[in-house]
């Protein structure tokens, strides 16, 4: 039985999740994004919200679904979540946030739901809420929806080189095909060609009023080192912050040299650390 003051929290206490999320708007963005269009009842998005801290006072939270994400997490609370979560078969493919509370969790949960895929402990978060001094590649553009066959295949490449599984496993890639085409129907998927081929793709994968999250950056490697990446990425930057939300933010494998030598050329800077634990 528990003995901490954690419950599931329902529509009726929107306004304490939002005020929750609204302190680490990036961690809670991936949240934010689902509560906002689908609000807080779990079988309509997929989920459950459960806050720790008494009735009037909910200082810390975790999404548990596809995804296990924990916002606002002290030790105290992190303990309690652990405590909830162990007694429960893993549902989630991953466990994403501040890397203090997702590594001190996963110690807590990996006797229960065994080994990890991969943990991934240092990700540097990075924020930019002004436009880029490089100039933009005036090549990189929105995808348009007859250009979807174009862009998935390279949807597929990153997914597999930065996840390490392919997309196309579980269902041969009906459900990650409808994820891109839901992207480029929004306008949040861009590119650039050469050639009939896409070799630079980002999409804005997550959208709130406070941040577009940018994920799945991806150069065809054999356009890698040229160059490529900072102008394109200064092109999805500047969209976004003139289009989207006033902060463009991401995370990043601390080993990703490159990739975060073009980030700061965009003007990102960093904003904490991330964590990754993948099943």
């Amino acid at each position: 039985m528990l003995t901490v003051p954690m419950r599931q929290l329902g529509e009726s206490e929107r306004a304490t999740v939002e005020r929750i999320l609204d302190r680490d708007p990036y961690a809670g963005a991936q949240i934010a994004e689902r509560v906002a269009a689908h609000g807080l009842s779990w079988w309509r998005s997929d989920g459950r919200v459960y806050g720790y801290g008494p009735s009037d006072a909910v200082e810390s939270m975790i999404w548990s679904g596809a995804h296990l994400v924990p916002v606002c997490a002290t030790p105290a609370s992190v303990a309690a979540f652990a405590e909830l979560l162990a007694g429960e078969p893993r549902i989630c493919s991953s466990i994403i946030g501040r890397a203090d509370a997702v590594l001190d969790l996963w110690d807590r949960l990996a006797v229960h739901w065994g080994p990890a895929r991969d943990v991934r402990p240092n990700q540097p978060l990075l924020v930019a809420d002004q436009e880029p001094e490089i100039n933009p590649d005036p090549g990189v553009r929105l995808v348009r929806h007859d250009e979807i066959d174009l862009l998935f295949p390279a949807a597929v490449a990153m997914y597999t080189e930065e996840v390490g599984v392919s997309p196309l496993m579980d269902d041969g890639g009906r459900g990650y095909r409808r994820r891109i085409a839901e992207l480029v129907r929004g306008k949040r998927a861009y590119a650039r060609f050469h050639e009939g081929r896409v070799i630079f793709k980002a999409e804005l994968a997550i959208v709130t009023r406070h941040t577009a999250q940018v994920q799945g950056v991806w150069v065809d490697p054999e356009f890698r080192g040229q160059g490529l990446a900072a102008p394109a990425m200064a092109a999805v930057t500047q969209d976004a912050l003139r289009r989207v939300a006033p902060t463009v933010s991401l995370y990043v494998n601390d080993y990703n040299t490159p990739a975060r030598k073009a980030y700061a050329r965009c003007g990102f800077t960093p904003a904490g650390t991330f964590a990754t634990v993948l099943f």
